[in-house]
């Protein structure tokens, strides 16, 4: 175990300053001998990790996504290429490689932080050995041993045995207790935030095996911390509950503010984020303007919960713009806008409507004869002739044309309305 951490001295020496930089500072206000200040150095190095991890954890919510987006595509690879394994890897490799996607970025976050578990493992496990390692002297170390939480030692574990529990100035009961408490809430917080992905942040109208993979995760991850907490020491569970419960904040926040579209967390995202653009008529935070812009951009593309937002917006007499803010419809502007300009508007419109010249009715005879034509206001171009309108005289009928049906009858010899003529017999 020492040629371990010999070899690995490069991530343990910077792990134990940083834990005994924070001690220095929780040590003068709680004692450098407590509980408090050990424990939360612990959780302070906790803390500073994730923060330097925020970056590779916003590039696993995209890959995740965007594997999310691709398991049609995997599936139709997988069925087609079933009985060639090879090939199958080909052609995956090669659309992760169209569409930009590395399977390993959803697991960067968890390797990343993987060494810095390893280094605070030996840390405290040379606390419990009596050990000196990295940055930690013998005063330091005397101090560690000393320090317990809630009447746990840091070093000590649930399957340690009673003597050795004595030793480090405290009771098997209290050990147990303390380490079968946290080993709970670790199991429970990783179980939640799993499950919070699952139920609330998955696209449901996409079904595919990836889901049934984060389902079986959703209980085998819980059930693995359990198993191996029980060999864990206190302050090891100390950083593992700490980080599950930073996982589980940090995922509530994200599946607030940007969940995944088409997911149940996008439909009460966009309710609220109607009801607040509907009240303000505005767009308030750049996120928010970053999603109202990619649902503008997705255009036919989108899911049922967008497209039930922009007619929500649009039925309110708003519209959603390609920048992403949202400006009143042309409607809206007209029926708001100032001096009464709309009401002007609807009197000119139907003043032009009635001042627009009258089509007079056609007269008869007897009042074209009778001069009533000729009423004052009366344009000359809608004047009639005098000329009387009734029928045509039959010469006036026009002559049926050359190959008309008329002339087709006369040519085959029958007379219309008068005996018929005898057909001339053939000859042959």
């Amino acid at each position: 175990m020492d040629t371990i951490a010999s070899l690995f001295s490069f991530i343990t020496t910077p792990v134990s300053w940083v834990i005994v930089q924070f001690h220095k500072v929780y040590g003068t206000i709680f004692g450098p001998d407590t509980g408090w200040a050990w424990g939360l150095s612990i959780v302070s190095l906790v803390i500073l990790i994730r923060i330097c991890l925020v970056p590779l954890f916003v590039k696993q919510i995209k890959a995740t996504r965007a594997m999310q987006t691709l398991q049609p595509e995997m599936k139709k690879i997988q069925e087609r290429y079933k009985n060639d394994r090879q090939r199958q890897s080909e052609e995956m490799m090669k659309l992760y490689k169209e569409s930009g996607t590395n399977p390993l970025s959803s697991c960067l976050p968890i390797l990343a932080q993987s060494p810095f578990f390893f280094a605070l493992y030996h840390v405290l496990n040379g606390i419990a050995t009596g050990k000196t390692i990295g940055v930690i002297n013998e005063p330091l170390l005397a101090s560690a041993r000393k320090a317990h939480i809630f009447g746990a030692p840091l070093a000590a574990k649930f399957m340690d045995s009673s003597d050795k529990v004595a030793a480090l100035g405290a009771t098997l009961t209290d050990v147990r207790v303390v380490t079968a408490v946290m080993i709970v809430l670790m199991s429970f917080s990783q179980f939640y935030t799993q499950r919070q992905l699952m139920t609330k942040n998955v696209d449901t109208t996409v079904k595919t095996p990836f889901m049934q993979q984060q389902k079986m995760l959703m209980y085998v991850f819980p059930v693995m911390f359990a198993v191996f907490g029980i060999n864990f020491p206190v302050g090891v569970l100390v950083y593992w509950l700490t980080t599950n419960v930073w996982t589980m904040g940090q995922q509530m926040y994200v599946i607030h503010n940007n969940p995944t579209p088409g997911s149940k967390a996008q439909a009460a995202y966009l309710d609220r984020l109607t009801k607040h653009v509907t009240l303000h008529g505005k767009v308030r935070r750049r996120s928010e303007k970053a999603i109202v812009k990619a649902i503008v951009a997705k255009g036919r593309d989108r899911n049922e919960f967008e497209r039930k937002f922009i007619n929500a917006l649009n039925k309110a007499g708003l519209a959603a713009q390609a920048d992403g803010t949202v400006v009143q419809s042309a409607a809206q502007a007209t029926a708001q806008s100032e001096d009464g300009t709309a009401t002007t508007t609807a009197t000119a419109a139907a003043a032009g409507a009635a001042g627009r010249r009258q089509q007079p009715k056609r007269q008869t005879k007897a009042q074209r004869q009778s001069g009533g034509s000729k009423q004052a206001g009366d344009s000359p171009s809608l004047e009639k002739s005098d000329e009387p309108e009734g029928p045509k005289p039959a010469a006036a009928k026009q002559a049926p044309k050359p190959g008309s049906g008329a002339r087709s009858k006369a040519q085959s010899g029958q007379r219309k309305g008068g005996p018929q003529r005898p057909k001339s017999p053939s000859k042959k």
